[in-house]
């Protein structure tokens, strides 16, 4: 008699992604990444047909030395309003890369960019993320860190108190028919629809950064939108079977029918063949590291595929689940000169 362990692991190999590629043309890679590009946006919920004017608004600015850090609200969905950081560099010259930072889980985006939950600035122990927004901005480029649907300054009323409002949000959207993952991605696009406002960034050169959480929500818009050029994706790339289908995550990593499409890597590989670096630390928790290299060797033979193999990089480092950094801000400097 089969326990409820040896079940699932039956259940899930009996529908094993039907969209998993095993073709050895581009033609046919190209192909394949089209139809999957649709039917993930399909499974995050869809996206909104007409768009509402972002209508940005400055919340606050500060003097930060090396850079200036702005507030500013835009309009994501109708009636929707997500605040952003913008740090901007004080040395440059011409048109800035921009880089788009995604928190993962935690009290938000004042985390990356230097501050205390009450605003006030970080001194000690940066942790997880390790303020890589300001690390961004202090290697030249005009960093957006968005707060994320759930998280910060947009919690729910009821979970003041609370961390996070991801649950009672994921399941409200999935109750619906949405998702947050869908949320997330799509008001990550609209950081570039604003991004692509401004006369100080080259169009040409926007990247994205994110860790855990963030690290989806990075992954998925960079798969998704050619107007973002490059990604490094950290505590994050894997299996669906080995992390989210097998431990504890948070519901908002959960998209319905989505492990039943393609595989984790699979989805990955609609980045290439733009730059990618994966950081991952070996002792991940949640994210194993034996399934991380399943999950690179994979995208090691799509990028070779499609002749972009000196496009993709890992940082496999010693430690836990965090922002690595060692390769990644040079790499940025590198794929967006």
């Amino acid at each position: 008699m089969w326990n409820p362990d040896e079940y699932l692991k039956h259940l899930y190999e009996s529908m094993r992604p039907v969209e998993s590629f095993r073709a050895d043309s581009q033609l046919e890679w190209e192909e394949w990444r089209g139809r999957l590009r649709k039917q993930l946006v399909e499974r995050l919920g869809g996206f909104p047909v007409e768009v509402p004017s972002l209508s940005p608004i400055l919340l606050e600015s500060e003097d930060c030395g090396t850079y200036i850090r702005q507030r500013i609200q835009i309009q994501t969905y109708p009636r929707l309003y997500m605040p952003i950081y913008v740090l901007i560099p004080k040395e440059s010259k011409g048109r800035l890369g921009a880089v788009i930072a995604c928190h993962g889980h935690g009290y938000g985006s004042k985390d990356i960019v230097g501050l205390n939950p009450d605003g006030t600035k970080k001194t000690g122990n940066p942790g997880y993320q390790k303020n890589f927004a300001v690390e961004l901005v202090n290697r030249g480029f005009l960093t957006i860190a968005p707060e994320l649907f759930g998280f910060g300054d947009r919690k729910l009323q009821e979970d003041a108190q609370a961390m996070n409002s991801c649950h009672r949000l994921s399941t409200f959207l999935l109750a619906i028919g949405q998702t947050m993952a869908g949320y997330r991605v799509f008001e990550t696009l609209r950081c570039v629809d604003y991004i692509l406002t401004r006369e100080d960034v080259d169009a040409e050169r926007i990247g994205c950064m994110g860790i855990s959480g963030g690290g989806l929500v990075c992954s998925f818009a960079t798969a998704l939108d050619d107007r973002i050029s490059a990604a490094v994706v950290s505590g994050f790339t894997n299996t669906f079977q080995a992390s989210i289908l097998s431990m504890h995550h948070c519901v908002d990593n959960y998209v319905p029918g989505l492990s039943i499409v393609a595989e984790m890597p699979d989805l990955l590989s609609l980045i290439a063949p733009k730059p990618l670096l994966i950081e991952a630390g070996t002792r991940d928790p949640i994210f194993p590291v034996h399934a991380t290299k399943e999950a690179y060797e994979k995208l090691q033979n799509i990028y070779h595929l499609v002749d972009a193999v000196d496009n993709l990089e890992l940082d496999l480092f010693e430690g836990e689940h965090e922002i690595s950094g060692k390769l990644a801000y040079e790499w940025f400097r590198h794929v967006l000169a």
